[in-house]
C-alpha cells in the first residue's frame, strides 16, 4: 500500500467517526425543569436531579431582591414577566457558552429558551433588561444588541426616562407613606 492510500483510509475512518459519534461541536440545548423563580434574570432549575441557580447570560434586569439596593423601576415587571414565562412554559431549555459556564458566585450562566424562544431577547425587547456582562464573543449578543436598540428607540421600559422617573418617585412616596403610617399607629 502506498502512503497516499493509507492517508485516504485514515481520513475516511476519521470522517466516519465524526459522522457516527455525537460530538459537542455545536451548542446543545439541555431541557430542564423550573424549580423556583428568583428575579428577572435568575432562576433555579432542576438538572439531572440537582437544583442549579442559573443567571441568564448577557443581560441585566433592574433589581428587586438585591441585599444592598432598593427595588429599581421595572424590576418587578421584569421579575413577573420572567416568572410567568417560566411557570407556564411547556419546554425550558438551557444553552451554554463553551468558555463561560459559571460565574464567580458559582451560578450557571446560560441562554434560556422558553418554548423555543430566547427569553433574554424577549426581556430586552420589552425594555425589562439591558445587554450587560459581555465577557466574550457570545452566540446571541448581536441579536440582543439589535433588540436593545429597538427598545431604546421606542422608549420601552427602562429606556422610557419619564416612566422610570415616575416609578422611582412613586416608590419613594410609597416608602414614606408606610413609615408615616407606622408612626401614626403608635399614637392610635
Amino acid at each position: 500500500m502506498r502512503i497516499g492510500d493509507v492517508m485516504k483510509r485514515i481520513y475516511s475512518i476519521i470522517l466516519v467517526i465524526f459522522l457516527l459519534v455525537p460530538i459537542n461541536v455545536f451548542a446543545l440545548k439541555e431541557t430542564v425543569t423550573l424549580s423556583k423563580c428568583v428575579d428577572g434574570d435568575t432562576a433555579k432549575f432542576l438538572i439531572n436531579g440537582k437544583i442549579y441557580k442559573t443567571r441568564f447570560l448577557a443581560i441585566d434586569t433592574p433589581e428587586t431582591k438585591h441585599p444592598k439596593k432598593k427595588e429599581e423601576p421595572f424590576g418587578r415587571e421584569a421579575s413577573t414577566y420572567t416568572c410567568k414565562k417560566l411557570t407556564t412554559a411547556k419546554k425550558i431549555q438551557l444553552e451554554y457558552e463553551d468558555n463561560n459556564k459559571e460565574d464567580k458566585y458559582g451560578r450557571l450562566l446560560a441562554w434560556v429558551f422558553v418554548d423555543g424562544d430566547l427569553l433574554q431577547a424577549e426581556l430586552i425587547e420589552k425594555g425589562y433588561a439591558k445587554v450587560a456582562y459581555i465577557y466574550g464573543d457570545y452566540k446571541y449578543t448581536n441579536l440582543l444588541k439589535l433588540e436593545e436598540k429597538m427598545a431604546r428607540v421606542n422608549k420601552r421600559g427602562v429606556w422610557n426616562e419619564e416612566e422610570v422617573r415616575k416609578k422611582a418617585n412613586y416608590k419613594e412616596a410609597e416608602t414614606f407613606l408606610k413609615k408615616l403610617w407606622k408612626w401614626i399607629e403608635k399614637f392610635l
